[in-house]
Parts: structure tokens; sequence; C-alpha cells
């Protein structure tokens, strides 16, 4: 079977994408490892299926995996990425993007931006989850120089670091150091973060099972949630990470968290045979 993709990316988090609602394609572990492969394969952050909805109301179900073959429960830059093709498939500008962790409703503005409701912020022990009961505005861990991070969920586990320079931070050190730790038993993304005003935020992340990514939109979700709940932030903020900017805004009305960014296309191609074998 000839089966084709398409690269995408949201400021550099980089996505292979790939519609299997006619074929019924599933790929293994092993498949999306090689396809992961930045050398023998193609490589991407993420490895993206869109699928036929499970939920009324949903354009389509999102299905995520990591470089090593794992399941990831949210990645807001793929959403958006996702959201935009359906929209364009769809002639409109809203879709409904379905993930493990629910429905995540989308538009997109004039100039192409796409704005992704990424559900409210999760902001209890047992929602990253976390090993034991612990208060997540100060989950009381570390490594060198990051210590006592903010724990978010958004669908997925995030630990919110505050630093005075996120450049000094030896990150490819730390990141796999703090992701595996004992408190995390389903692992952890890690964000390093210096607040330059209350409206903008520096961000670099480590993402459990890909490593350092140039871009995280859930990422830069949970930094802003753990920025207001320190009190260091507005509840809307520039998020500036290594790939770009993100808007992102926690809603006070109802705790849900949009995110405003853009999307792209690289290229589009078909498998070799022996990616698939």
């Amino acid at each position: 079977m000839t089966v084709s993709f398409r690269k995408m990316h949201g400021l550099g988090n980089d996505f292979v994408v790939v519609d299997v609602r006619q074929n019924g394609v599933v790929f293994t572990e092993e498949q999306v490892r090689r396809i992961g492969d930045r050398r023998r394969g193609i490589g991407f952050d993420q490895f993206i299926t869109i699928e036929p909805p499970h939920q009324p109301g949903a354009t389509a179900f999102m299905g995520i995996r990591n470089p090593d073959g794992s399941v990831a429960g949210a990645c807001g830059n793929a959403t958006r990425c996702i959201a935009s093709l359906l929209m364009t498939e769809a002639g409109t500008d809203t879709a409904v993007v379905e993930t493990v962790s629910g429905l995540l409703p989308a538009c997109r503005a004039a100039d192409g931006t796409v704005t992704v409701d990424m559900g409210p912020a999760r902001l209890d022990w047992q929602d990253l989850p976390l090993s034991e009961a612990r208060d997540t505005l100060h989950l009381g861990i570390g490594a060198g120089d990051l210590q006592d991070p903010v724990g978010v969920s958004m669908g997925n586990p995030h630990a919110v670091f505050f630093v005075p320079d996120v450049a000094a931070v030896p990150l490819t050190e730390v990141g796999p150091v703090l992701e595996t730790h004992t408190l995390f038993p389903k692992r952890c993304n890690i964000e390093i973060v210096q607040v330059e005003a209350r409206d903008r935020l520096r961000m670099r992340v480590w993402e459990r099972g890909a490593g350092i990514t140039q871009a995280c939109g859930s990422g830069a979700c949970a930094t802003l949630v753990a920025a207001v709940r320190r009190g260091l932030s507005d509840r809307r903020a520039e998020v500036v990470l290594d790939g770009g900017v993100l808007t992102i805004e926690w809603r006070d009305s109802d705790g849900h968290v949009l995110m405003s960014g853009p999307t792209a296309t690289s290229f589009t191609g078909i498998f070799d045979g022996s990616l698939l074998a």
C-alpha cells in the first residue's frame, strides 16, 4: 500500500502527519521510531495521525506519538496544524479536534493564525499525575539550579521552573533527569521560564519522549498558568519559544486556556516501504 504523509510545523515544533481516515493504516511503535529517525527516516517531534472521530461534534480524531513510539496526550502546536488542515478541507474557519485528552475547538483568523481552546488547566496532583499527594504550586523537587517547579496538566503533565536566565540552564543535562523523576509516574514535560515582563515570558522546553524542541504549545499554556499562579504574569501574555512566539490566555470565566499561533507545511511525500516493513 502506498502511504502518503505531510511534514508540518508550528514554530519549528515539527510533525509527520498521516491521514488514515480512508485507508485505516495502523502504525507500530517500531515503525514510528523508524520514521522518526532524523538520519535514516524523516524525523519529527511528534507523529500525528488524522483518524475518524469517536465523539459527536468532533471533526476528526488526532493521534499523537512521540519519537520513541509512546503515546502523547496533547500537543498544542500539532492541534493548530491539524485544525488548519481540517478547516481548509471543509472550507470553514472552525473545527473541533478530538484527542485522548478531549475535544479541542479551533478557529482561524483572517491572517491564518489558528487559535485552539486547549480546555481547562488541571491543577490537582492526581491530574498530572504525581506519585504522591503534593501542592502543585510548589512541587519541591529539582536538579542543579532548577528547583521547586509548578505542576500543571494540559492533558499531559508539565513541571514549570522559573529561572533568571533560560540560556544559562544546561537543559540537555537536567531535562532527562527531571522528566523521569520518581514523582512523575508517566514522565513529565519540563519547562524553564524567564519572566521578561508581565505580558512576556521566555520559555525553553524538554518534552518527554522527544527531548529539546523548538516549541511546545501545551508547554506554553502550562507556562502561563504557572506564572499566573505564582503572581508573575497577567492572564494573557506572549510566550517566546526557541521557534517563535505564541499568544496564550488563561480565561478567568471558565479556566480554559487559549493558544494562538501560526502553522506551516514544509513538504509532502510518500513513505518508502523500508520504513513500514
